[in-house]
């Protein structure tokens, strides 16, 4: 048996909740270690100052604007990807993840290059602004590393989603989570060593980005089946507009992520101004820590939620396209399940002593003071994400586009700024600190009539061994039961 049996075998016998658990623990470890080393970063350069750590904060909206375009290529080509595994046509998948890697590493050389160009005025944009008093130095210290990293961090990603796609999560989360450890090592080393402060941090990022990098090209060309090489190149625009249309999710996602952070640090600077501190100084720069600890902490929380459903996404588009229609609804079950308890024993906690949780963060008493009921706020908030993040990728991984786009919108744009903007003018402070658990609240009970629908729609039966169908791709052909 050629190893594309070997593989359908895996992913249309293996027991569902068997395969959906070894393929999402080990992207929730990466994910859970990337955000253990987004808190250890915060921690070393909260040594420094509030102005250190909230350069920090603006700087994670910058990341995530980066990780929007990967996210976009690294899920709309894997969607394909394992549509064309299912299919067994190695070829066409490898057109696919080498069109969408070198696109990648091109938008991120275009990215820094712009970027370095006008680091100061675009720290500003992110909130570095003049209500914040000594946040800019630092942000502009930190962002010129994760400029310099923008294209390794993009293609990095990239190989790390196709990897997932192709049901080779163990592989991929050995490249994140080595490049996680080498940067909170480094941080240790540039920070309390060497006494580089937050350029010494910014340049930790950027060498365990290049190492993470190397680490997953090596996996992707030792154990994935499709290949990446320049003769994979395609030159159809249908192909790269079908890695849009299924990456959009994504992008919307992680886009509106980044807008709605930008405009959080804006507002928390705009709010924080306005209370003087005993020493006569505003507190701007700690509200802007406070919610940086926050969207940390609770980040850490959300990678299990998130880390489970990307476990979900290989096994949903693949069993999908072999119309394994069952093993599909059994897969979205058993996500929501797991993700729930888990989230719930994480949350828990942090719920009932917050300060606790906000303090090992090295925080000062000031940013405590306003991080804690943003926290216990986040918790509350966190516990509707096992309603809306497994929906949602599902419908990305069957290629329902259009349906996944809508519910991407939802947290962070079409119900968080409103939300953000209403309730700053009524309660100010508090009203940063309770904007994101009303959208996540909000979104969850959206989300779910659109998981009833898909439960009761879809039908209850395998169809074994059966032919492909002409669900639209980059090719553009169609078949009407699988659009949205």
């Amino acid at each position: 048996m050629d190893t594309s049996e070997i593989y359908y075998d895996k992913m249309t016998k293996t027991p569902v909740a068997k395969l959906v658990i070894r393929l999402g623990i080990p992207t929730t470890i990466s994910m859970l270690i990337t955000s253990i080393y987004n808190m250890v970063d915060t921690y070393f350069v909260g040594t420094v100052a509030d102005g250190a750590q909230g350069a920090v904060g603006v700087l994670f909206t910058l990341q995530s604007i980066i990780q929007a375009v990967a996210f976009t290529l690294g899920h709309g080509s894997g969607t394909y990807v394992s549509k064309e595994l299912a299919d067994r046509n190695t070829n066409k998948a490898s057109d696919y993840v080498s069109s969408a890697f070198f696109l990648g590493g091109a938008i991120g050389i275009i990215f820094t290059v712009i970027g370095l160009c006008t680091l100061e005025p675009l720290m500003k944009l992110l909130g570095a602004n003049d209500l914040t008093e000594n946040i800019l130095p630092y942000a502009k210290d930190y962002g010129l590393w994760v400029l310099i990293s923008c294209p390794f961090m993009i293609c990095s990603l990239i190989l790390n989603n196709n990897l997932r796609y192709e049901g080779k999560a163990t592989f991929a989360m050995i490249g994140l989570v080595s490049g996680g450890i080498l940067n909170m090592g480094m941080d240790w080393l540039f920070i309390n060593v060497c006494h580089l402060e937050v350029f010494g941090a910014g340049m930790a990022t950027a060498i365990s980005q290049i190492i993470s990098f190397a680490i997953l090209l090596v996996m992707f060309a030792r154990h994935a089946q499709s290949k990446i090489s320049f003769k994979h190149i395609s030159k159809n625009v249908k192909l790269y507009l079908g890695i849009l249309r299924n990456g959009l999710p994504s992008l919307i996602r992680q886009g509106l992520n980044s807008i709605s952070n930008g405009l959080l640090n804006n507002l928390a600077g705009l709010y924080g101004s306005q209370i003087i501190l005993e020493n006569g100084h505003t507190a701007a720069d700690a509200t802007i820590a406070a919610m940086s600890d926050v969207n940390r902490i609770a980040n850490f929380v959300m990678c299990v939620g998130l880390g489970i459903g990307q476990g979900l996404q290989p096994v949903a588009s693949f069993n999908w396209q072999a119309k394994k229609y069952r093993r599909v609804k059994r897969a979205l079950a058993v996500t929501c399940f797991i993700g729930l308890g888990c989230i719930v024993l994480l949350a828990t906690p942090m719920i009932i002593a917050p300060e606790f949780f906000v303090r090992l963060l090295k925080s000062s008493e000031e940013v405590v003071k306003i991080g804690a009921p943003a926290l216990r706020y986040a918790m509350i908030g966190m516990l509707f994400v096992p309603m809306f993040i497994p929906i949602n990728m599902l419908y990305q991984s069957i290629r329902k586009a259009w349906t996944a786009s809508f519910l991407a919108l939802l947290r962070s744009g079409l119900l968080f700024i409103p939300i953000l903007f209403a309730t700053t003018a009524l309660w100010k402070i508090i009203g940063v600190q309770i904007a994101q658990p009303v959208s996540d609240a909000l979104t969850g009970l959206i989300s779910l009539p659109f998981l009833i629908h898909f439960v009761v729609k879809t039908p209850d039966k395998d169809e074994p061994d059966a032919q492909p169908d002409n669900e639209p791709d980059g090719d553009g052909n169609a078949t009407p039961e699988n659009t949205d």
